[in-house]
């Protein structure tokens, strides 16, 4: 019996809206969708992908508190996972995003965003420099044929002036993608490791490298995730990603988890989520994302949008990204959508783009956007939920602290 808290229905609006976009066909599976169905899996149509929402043996609630606590397992092998080789690949890949790639340290990687003339974001991905002759990218599933369609582009661009640049994308066929999650993560993961000749203390945040895992060879590990928790992404052999991640719950300690959990978990960490949070309409600057935009970039104003972002870098934009909490004895969340008015409910000011009540810290949150002048952290708002009033307060980012493992400075 699924134990589905009318407390995170909210959370799970984003979800519904993917699925209502997919398309009308079967969904495809995961190689771990057979897993799924035997673990009680409630499997949803996600971005044209079978994907669990949750499990039989725990809430949402009880799934994102434990990811928080020890440690949880996610199926993300729906994402794109592609690799640019050549040396050319890391200057291809700057005419059409705003890292600073060649800069990048080998095993490193960055968050950044793909960008339009307009200098609205069109998808956020990371880029790691495995080495100086090749890029292993991750991007989202809902944006995928986009995603494609752009990085191929760059590509024959690049090779019909002569360059050296090819691409390679990942099917989930033939390689998956897993998130382990949560304090106790990594720790779990280092017991399959090769024994005494490989250790992750090393692989810090963003950074990126293949080991030995469960007696197979070279599979990347990279030292990230959509939770604010330490963990890494897995990226294996599909025929082998049955085999690992059971070999990761054998312990006891960690357990599976689904989309519900891990959206909740991503909005607790001030994580912005593409077609929500951030969309074509939205500049990196106005997403309060400004140190997306590497300094080395800005410099040679060479990416996608450059004379906008720049513009705004220098004169400041009219609407910023935010964070709120909503206050008073058990407001309603608020949803996607609900709007956003002055301290005096008389002006609109904004609209919320997620929301969802926190499990961690027991309180409403959201994040949206509002007016410039009223983006300062303590301002007191208004939101509108079902044609009545809800005071807010605009608060920092993330709500709950990060943990992510860094290098010492």
């Amino acid at each position: 019996m699924f134990k589905l808290s009318k407390r995170l229905l909210p959370t799970l609006n984003w979800i519904q809206r993917l699925a209502s976009n997919s398309s009308a066909t079967t969904p495809e599976r995961t190689a771990l969708y057979d897993f799924h169905v035997k673990n009680g899996g409630k499997l949803v149509n996600f971005c044209g992908y079978s994907l669990p929402v949750q499990y039989a043996d725990q809430s949402i609630i009880s799934s994102h508190l434990y990811t928080r606590q020890v440690g949880s397992i996610f199926d993300v092998s729906h994402m794109l996972q592609t690799y640019v080789r050549g040396k050319d690949a890391a200057t291809c890949m700057e005419t059409i995003c705003t890292a600073d790639i060649l800069g990048l340290p080998n095993g490193s990687g960055t968050l950044t965003v793909f960008t339009n003339d307009n200098g609205g974001i069109l998808d956020d991905l990371i880029v790691n420099k495995v080495n100086e002759k090749e890029l292993y990218v991750v991007s989202n599933a809902a944006m995928k044929q986009q995603d494609m369609n752009i990085m191929s582009s760059a590509v024959s661009h690049f090779k019909s002036q002569g360059k050296d640049v090819s691409i390679e994308f990942l099917t989930p066929s033939d390689q998956s993608l897993i998130a382990i999650q949560g304090p106790q993560a990594v720790a779990e993961l280092a017991k399959l490791l090769a024994p005494q000749t490989q250790s992750l203390d090393q692989l810090y945040f963003m950074n990126s490298s293949t080991f030995n895992v469960n007696g197979l060879t070279n599979i990347r590990i990279t030292r990230c995730g959509y939770t604010g928790e330490d963990g890494v992404e897995v990226s294996v052999p599909s025929t082998q990603v049955t085999s690992l991640t059971e070999a990761l719950l054998a312990n006891g300690k960690l357990k599976l988890a689904g989309l519900g959990a891990r959206d909740s978990l991503r909005l607790e960490a001030g994580l912005c989520l593409y077609g929500s949070d951030i969309d074509t309409q939205t500049t990196p600057i106005e997403a309060a994302l400004a140190w997306l935009v590497a300094k080395r970039r800005r410099a040679t104003k060479d990416f996608p949008g450059a004379e906008t972002v720049l513009k705004q870098l220098k004169e400041g934009v009219s609407k910023r990204r935010v964070g709120l909490k909503m206050l008073g004895t058990k407001p309603p969340p608020a949803r996607s959508g609900i709007q956003i008015f002055n301290d005096e409910g008389k002006e609109l000011v904004g609209q919320i783009t997620s929301g969802c009540p926190s499990p961690s810290i027991g309180s409403n949150i959201a994040m949206g956007y509002i007016q410039e002048k009223l983006k300062k952290v303590g301002t007191r708002v208004q939101l509108k939920v079902r044609d009545k009033f809800y005071e807010a307060e605009i608060t920092k980012m993330p709500f709950v602290g990060a943990n992510y493992y860094s290098k010492p400075k």
